[in-house]
């Protein structure tokens, strides 16, 4: 197990890789949602994951959890889902005559939220204190949840039937929304391989995946992305992309503050990944359609005429311009 005390750039970057490389021993294909995953967890954000069921959601958060010597725990997410199911409660030991804690499955260092839309807003609404502010408070105690934490919600897009649409606030707590697609076939193909070799299939197997570095490792990797550079050209491009999706007719509501802070955030991530200690607009405008698309609301007008959040966002890269010039060389520059 390797440490992340004393790395810099290139050790961290190649410890990212190795974890990568360890998810992929059981999450073949995919490879955009497994970037998207550590740069979210690397940014210390959340993750919306829209998809139909079987495409492997729970089992890259358990791989990524394990690579990291973490813990997670899924909850399926019903209509009759209480608050106290997910955060916990405090409740009456009658054999000793006082009253102890007892801690949900937040308390972990992933939590799954699968489909998360399936419960009602007042069951949402129990995420909300530990996505924002990373604790969770019972009866009047705030308790810490453990570092690094991270939420990841899976939606399904096609069964609408008996769901509860997500407040906007709560989405605007997600760093970044995927969508994730059925994977090609070479990938399938190589998938049912291998899960069928020398087992019946029916398991989620994760004695491959091997254990790269320890939580605390993990979260002094998340405090280097918080000093890789960002120079301020940098910052108002990100800022200029989100404020222009409040001012563009093709959207009811744009993006708040939250979405120009969450693209530089992930933009540090994927720079990390990259190997650069520098943020470069390329960064944002990979990072821009699943950072923006669930932060605004298309008009009715533009649903009708066949347009969707992320052709929104994708039409706004074309119109707002990168800003030129080396990002690496500039450290006076920086945000």
């Amino acid at each position: 197990m390797m440490e992340a005390e004393a790395y810099g750039i290139e050790e961290a970057c190649a410890v990212l890789e190795r974890i990568r490389t360890e998810i992929g021993k059981v999450f073949i294909g995919q490879k955009d949602l497994v970037e998207h995953a550590l740069i979210a967890f690397l940014a210390g954000g959340h993750l919306l994951v829209e998809g139909v069921p079987g495409l492997g959601k729970t089992l890259l958060v358990r791989a990524l959890a394990k690579a990291i010597g973490g813990e997670s725990k899924r909850v399926q997410f019903t209509p009759d889902l209480m608050p106290s199911d997910i955060t916990g409660n405090i409740m009456l030991d009658v054999k000793e005559g006082k009253f102890i804690t007892r801690k949900g499955p937040v308390f972990v260092n992933v939590f799954i939220a699968d489909e998360i839309n399936r419960s009602p807003a007042k069951t949402q609404a129990a995420l909300f204190e530990a996505m924002q502010e990373f604790q969770v408070s019972l009866d009047g105690t705030a308790y810490p949840l453990p570092d690094p934490f991270m939420v990841l919600g899976t939606e399904n897009p096609y069964e609408h039937e008996g769901t509860y649409p997500l407040p906007d606030a709560q989405k605007d707590r997600f760093l970044m929304k995927l969508l994730v697609d059925y994977p090609d076939f070479n990938d399938e193909k190589a998938m049912v391989t291998q899960v069928l070799q020398d087992s019946s299939g029916a398991e989620l197997c994760l004695e491959g995946v091997s254990t790269v570095l320890s939580p605390e490792g993990f979260t002094r990797l998340r405090k280097l992305v918080s000093q890789i550079r960002t120079d301020a050209a940098v910052v108002d491009y990100a800022v200029r992309l989100a404020a222009a999706t409040r001012n563009d007719p093709s959207m009811e509501t744009g993006a708040g503050p939250r979405g120009s802070l969450a693209l530089v955030r992930c933009a540090r991530g994927r720079a990390l990944l990259e190997g650069r200690d520098f943020v470069i607009p390329d960064d944002i405008q990979a990072l821009a359609v699943p950072v923006l698309m669930h932060r605004i609301v298309i008009s009715a007008e533009s649903e009708l005429e066949g347009f969707d959040e992320v052709r929104a966002v994708e039409n706004l890269l074309t119109k707002i311009e990168a800003p030129r010039g080396d990002f690496g060389s500039n450290p006076d520059g920086e945000a």
